[in-house]
């Protein structure tokens, strides 16, 4: 259950290349010129309205895009359910960061990355790729190993031939030893059996290859569900906002 907290600034929902997209207007702009891209779930629920994440970004006065994927993975591969031509990481880069620009004169390295599940491993897809204009994500419970659903008749089996080619797309496999997001969290609930294991690679894998990273696989409220990405509000807001100073 959400805690009932009043929202201080405003949520609407804009078009961004006739994509809608959800942004969080901070009632306290603070003086600084960082701001926040969230990548939501697979279940599309965006931060819209959620009480408890709008109170971090409100504390530290992190205006928000929270762009609307359908259930594309957030990768450098079409989905038709989201846009038949432009992958979608192709149209964050293209039309999502320059939206931060023209609203609020805020570019990149200054946009954190944030997401949650499939938005979690997207946010590092995207921090990945593109480390020099992402240096600060921070993922919650990601979805690392996400080639595990192909079969199943979602818009995955189309974006890819089989799951060893959906692997191969997969974040673990984006990470560049010599090229790497600075600042990195990652969290993930012990009582979430689809995705704690493939986190545990994925951290494995930073740490061998001598990449700093924080990671909290300790804190447990419910397992793969609001009531921990909720919990998980606070650390993660607390650390992207610290990091983008």
């Amino acid at each position: 259950m959400m805690m009932s907290t009043v929202i201080e600034g405003t949520w609407s929902q804009i078009q961004i290349a006739g994509k809608t997209a959800d942004v969080y207007e901070p009632a306290n702009r603070q003086d600084h010129d960082h701001a926040v891209l969230h990548l939501h779930g697979h279940g599309l629920e965006t931060l819209k309205d959620n009480p408890v994440f709008s109170a971090e970004l409100e504390q530290y006065g992190l205006p928000t895009i929270c762009p609307h994927g359908q259930r594309s993975w957030w990768t450098n591969v079409v989905c038709r359910e989201f846009d038949e031509n432009i992958p979608p990481i192709d149209f964050l880069c293209q039309h999502v960061v320059p939206e931060f620009a023209s609203r609020w004169n805020i570019e990149p390295p200054n946009i954190g990355l944030t997401g949650i599940s499939m938005g979690g491993q997207g946010a590092l897809q995207l921090a990945y790729r593109y480390s020099s204009l992402f240096p600060v994500v921070a993922a919650i419970a990601p979805a690392v190993d996400f080639h595990n659903w192909h079969g199943r008749g979602l818009p995955i089996d189309e974006m890819f031939v089989n799951q060893e080619a959906a692997r191969q797309a997969t974040a673990i496999l984006q990470i560049i030893p010599l090229s790497w997001p600075k600042h990195q969290f990652l969290c993930c609930d012990p009582e979430d059996h689809e995705w704690l294991e493939s986190l545990e690679r994925l951290s494995s894998k930073l740490y061998s290859s001598g990449i700093p990273f924080e990671c909290d696989m300790t804190t447990s409220n419910g397992g793969h569900c609001w009531d921990y990405f909720n919990t998980m509000a606070k650390p993660t807001i607390q650390f992207v906002a610290e990091h983008l100073e």
